[in-house]
């Protein structure tokens, strides 16, 4: 079968709720992918974020293959010694005194802080503030939490109850907050938004404003976190603890896990029957968290993402300054964004066709996202790539 063949085979029986390259996807390792036709791909953008440590990670396989012949479902009306380890790993690395809920992903983890903010407020406050540009997910209540008009068109009316204020401006959102409101949500690093960073004294005035008005700080670390900017957690660069955190995407290596933390007074506003997630935090998807954050301690991950940011980052301002059609070059650890004047599509597709796999958000800037134990080999690669594509772009 070819790559074609599978194009076809999708146009009849699979919804088109996607812009689809023209690639089908066979097999992976580290950062490299191979297609049907074994054709070889540099993946600097896995699985958006997901493959956090590349492609079948040898201990999130073994954990997974352990796991598949003992128990893979359990209802959550047991307990799951699996889960308990998970969560008890999870509240030591956000270093949150709190309590953890597991469900399946990053909609489902934001659905639940929003629930969770509302039961908080008891009725008399649930007006979340959110930012401009951001994007919180898919379902009706994150698409009301996202910042970009574009996500809800179509899908209206919109859930009430969520205001949105432009980022990195504190007065902005104080002058967005009433007596109805309950939290601010924001991503500390809008990914979707342009991999736009927040600055930290916006951030630090945005916790100082939420203790005065007891109100919750609620950060999105869906794509930011698990190690991708070279701390656990994008909010620990900042030296501030949110009250809410979510998290999903790198957290279980490539199968489907999302996990809420709040702090212990905020999380004992659920009581049992208020949430729940059928499948969420079942004990093969735990096993393999288990092995990606075992890899990140036992592999000095965190000090690799650091390093092989910033000379990816290096690397690409050299970029920036040799051609200037390059605007910015901006992000933290391997959360990265290239801000292009004109032909970003160009670009993307030149990239493909030289088998370099990148993202293009906005139209026009290229996020740029390689699994944390990327080696500098392989930079040098998608730098080369980028260079030589560059170089056709501007003749």
């Amino acid at each position: 079968m070819k790559n074609e063949d599978v194009a076809k085979i999708y146009s009849k029986y699979v919804m088109n709720t996607y812009t689809r390259m023209p690639l089908s996807l066979a097999k992976g390792k580290g950062s490299r992918v191979w297609d049907l036709e074994q054709n070889e791909y540099l993946d600097f953008f896995p699985g958006w974020g997901v493959s956090v440590l590349g492609h079948c990670p040898p201990k999130v396989v073994s954990h997974i293959k352990d796991q598949v012949k003992k128990i893979i479902h359990v209802s959550n009306n047991y307990y799951n010694h699996l889960q308990a380890r998970i969560g008890k790993m999870l509240i030591k690395i956000t270093r949150i005194e709190g309590k953890a809920f597991f469900c399946n992903s990053g909609a489902e983890a934001n659905e639940s802080a929003f629930k969770l903010a509302r039961a908080y407020g008891k009725g008399e406050k649930y007006k979340i503030i959110t930012m401009q540009n951001s994007f919180h997910g898919r379902t009706l209540g994150c698409i009301a939490a996202t910042g970009q008009e574009k996500y809800k068109e179509g899908f209206e009316p919109i859930v009430p109850g969520f205001l949105h204020a432009p980022f990195n401006d504190i007065e902005a959102v104080k002058k967005t907050i009433d007596n109805e409101t309950v939290a601010v949500m924001l991503e500390l690093i809008q990914g979707e938004g342009g991999i736009n960073v927040a600055d930290v004294d916006f951030v630090k005035e945005l916790r100082k404003i939420c203790d005065n008005k007891n109100l919750l700080l609620i950060i999105d670390e869906v794509q930011s976190g698990m190690g991708r900017t070279g701390e656990w957690f994008s909010y620990q660069h900042y030296g501030i603890t949110p009250d809410i955190i979510t998290i999903a995407k790198g957290i279980a290596g490539g199968l489907p896990m999302g996990v809420m933390i709040a702090k212990d007074k905020i999380a004992d506003c659920f009581k049992p029957g208020m949430h729940a997630s059928t499948f969420g935090g079942s004990p093969l998807v735990s096993k393999a968290a288990l092995g990606v954050i075992d890899t990140i301690m036992k592999k000095k991950l965190l000090k690799n993402t650091r390093e092989m940011g910033e000379y990816l980052k290096s690397c690409l301002i050299e970029l920036k300054n040799k051609y200037v059609i390059i605007k910015e070059v901006r992000g933290i650890g391997l959360m990265i964004g290239v801000e292009v004047e004109e032909k970003g599509k160009e670009i993307f597709d030149l990239c493909f066709k030289k088998k370099l796999l990148i993202n293009l958000t906005h139209g026009n800037i290229l996020r740029i996202m390689p699994a944390i134990n990327v080696s500098k080999k392989e930079i040098n690669k998608a730098i080369n790539i980028l260079n030589q594509v560059f170089e056709e772009v501007v003749k």
